[in-house]
C-alpha cells in the first residue's frame, strides 16, 4: 500500500484504493484514537459534498469513529469551510470533510480539520497514515459500553450562514444588486443562495440541483461559460462561481469576463491596505500566480511572498509571516481575519464589499492587475519522477528559461492530487507563451506520459 495523504488530504477514485470504505473506516478509527483524551471521548464532525459516493464513505467513517469509542456528529451536505467552522464552534476535537473539491463526481476524498478549525499538519497526517497502514488499531477497538454513538446535527446551515454574513460590513448593502451564483451542483447549493438573499441581493442561481453525479460537470469555478452567458443575459453586476466543496471562488465581471483569484486578491488586499488593515503590508500567493500579481503588489505599495502550491502551504506561510490575506490563482482565498481556511462565500462577500466601497464596476477594479500571457497544459502521467532527473525535460526547461530571460518564466510541477504534470509558461506574447508551453508539454508526454 502506498502513501495516503497528498497536498489536500486523501483523494482518488471512489471505491478504488485509497478511497475505499476500508480506508475511510481506518481514518475514522485513527482520528478517534488520536484525539481521544483521558476521560474524554473524541467528538468528530462529519460533513460531505453532493457526490454519490459520499453516503458510502460517511457510513464507513462513522463506523470507524464509533468503533473506537468516539462520538460522530453528521452534518450532511455542507461546504468544506462550513465544516471547519462547525468543528471549531462546537468545540469538537476534529472534523472530516468527504469531498474531492473540483474533481469529477467519480472521485472523492477526505480532508481533516483539527478542533481549532485548521487543517491537520503533515506530522499529524503521517501519524494517521502510520496507524492505518501498519494496522496498529485492531487491538484497541472499544467493546461493551465503551463503543461510541452517532448523532445527526440539525440546523448547522443556519449557523454557518450567520457566520459568513458577519464577515460582510454592516454599513454596506447589496440591495438592488443583481448577482448570479453558480453553485456547481455542489456543497454550496443551499447556503450560497440564502446568504446573498439575506444580504439584500437580487439572486439568480444556476447549477443548483445536485443528483450525485453532476457535481462540477461543466459548471462551477472551472467551467464558467454558462455563468458568463447568464451574467450578460440578466445584466448582473457580478457572477460568482464556487467549486464542488465551496472553498474556491472565480468571479465574472458585468461584461462577462472571468476574473482570476490573483485579481481578486489584489482588489481585496488594496482595500485592506487603504484602510490600514493589511497586516505587515503582505499578500501571500503561490508560485503559480501570474507575474502581474507581483507587479501589482509593488505598484500598490505592499509586499508579496510566493509559497508552494496548495492552500495549506499558503496558510502555513501566512501564519509564519503574519499575513491576513493569501490564496491561489485558481480561486482558493484565505481571509484570516474571518476564517481559518479558504472559503469561497467569504471571498465572494469581500469582493462585493470592495466593489461597493470603491463604487466601481468589477471590470474596472480588475484592471488594477495586468495579466501576463500565460499558458497551462495538464499532461496525464504514469509516474512522477523528480523533474530534474528527467534529462531531456530538465534541459528543455533550462533552455526555455534562458530564452525568456526577464520577460517570462517556466513552472513544471506535478499535481498533488492526480497523476498529472502541470506545464505552465508565462511570456511576453501569447504566441511565444503557447509555443514554449506546447514544446515542453510534448516532452513531458514523450518522457513520462
Amino acid at each position: 500500500m502506498g502513501k495516503l495523504f497528498g497536498t489536500d488530504g486523501i483523494r482518488g477514485e471512489a471505491n478504488r484504493y485509497p478511497m475505499t470504505p476500508e480506508i475511510a473506516f481506518g481514518v475514522g478509527r485513527a482520528i478517534a484514537h488520536l484525539f481521544k483524551k483521558e476521560g474524554h471521548r473524541a467528538v468528530i464532525i462529519i460533513g460531505k459534498d453532493t457526490r454519490l459516493s459520499g453516503y458510502m464513505l460517511e457510513s464507513s467513517l462513522e463506523a470507524g469513529i464509533t468503533s473506537m469509542g468516539g462520538y460522530s456528529y453528521l452534518v450532511g451536505v455542507m461546504p468544506t469551510p462550513g465544516i471547519a467552522f462547525v468543528t471549531q464552534s462546537m468545540r469538537a476535537d476534529a472534523g472530516v470533510v468527504i469531498s474531492a473539491s473540483h474533481n469529477p463526481f467519480q472521485d472523492n476524498g477526505l480532508k481533516i480539520f483539527g478542533g481549532d478549525g485548521y487543517k491537520l499538519t503533515d506530522e499529524k497526517e503521517a501519524v494517521i497514515e502510520d496507524l492505518i497502514l501498519n494496522n496498529k488499531l485492531s487491538e484497541l477497538m472499544s467493546t461493551g459500553q465503551d463503543i461510541g454513538r452517532a448523532f445527526r446535527l440539525e440546523g448547522v446551515n443556519g449557523r454557518y450562514i450567520v457566520f459568513v454574513k458577519n464577515t460582510f460590513p454592516r454599513n454596506l448593502s447589496m440591495e438592488g444588486m443583481k448577482v448570479v451564483l453558480d453553485t456547481a451542483n455542489g456543497a454550496t447549493y443551499r447556503v450560497a443562495q440564502d446568504t446573498f438573499h439575506e444580504l439584500g441581493a437580487d439572486v439568480d442561481v444556476i447549477h443548483k440541483t445536485p443528483n450525485g453525479i453532476n457535481i462540477n460537470d461543466q459548471c462551477g469555478s472551472q467551467h464558467t461559460e454558462r455563468l458568463k452567458a447568464r451574467v450578460l443575459e440578466t445584466g448582473a453586476a457580478i457572477g460568482l462561481a464556487f467549486d464542488g466543496d465551496g472553498d474556491r471562488l472565480i468571479a465574472v465581471d458585468e461584461k462577462g469576463k472571468e476574473i482570476t483569484g490573483d485579481q481578486i486578491l489584489i482588489i481585496c488586499a488594496n482595500i485592506l491596505k487603504r484602510e490600514g488593515k493589511l497586516k505587515n503590508d503582505l499578500l501571500v500567493s503561490t508560485v503559480m500566480s501570474n507575474l502581474g500579481l507581483k507587479v501589482a503588489c509593488k505598484k500598490y505599495g505592499f509586499k508579496h511572498h510566493a509559497s508552494k502550491v496548495g492552500d495549506r502551504y499558503v496558510l502555513e506561510d501566512m501564519l509564519r509571516l503574519g499575513s491576513i490575506i493569501g490564496g491561489e490563482e485558481a480561486g482558493h482565498m484565505i481571509f484570516l481575519r474571518h476564517h481559518t481556511t479558504g472559503d469561497g462565500i467569504i471571498a465572494a462577500l469581500q469582493l462585493v464589499a470592495a466593489m461597493l466601497k470603491e463604487g466601481k464596476p468589477l471590470s474596472e477594479l480588475a484592471r488594477m492587475m495586468d495579466i501576463f500571457p500565460q499558458k497551462l497544459i495538464n499532461v496525464d502521467v504514469k509516474c512522477k519522477p523528480d523533474i530534474d532527473k528527467v534529462p531531456k525535460l530538465a534541459a528543455a526547461i533550462k533552455q526555455v528559461e534562458k530564452e525568456l530571460g526577464d520577460e517570462g518564466r517556466v513552472l513544471v510541477r506535478y499535481s498533488g492530487t492526480q497523476n498529472m504534470c502541470r506545464v505552465m509558461v508565462e511570456g511576453p506574447t501569447d504566441a511565444v507563451t503557447e509555443k514554449y508551453c506546447s514544446e515542453l508539454a510534448d516532452i513531458v508526454k514523450s518522457e513520462i506520459g
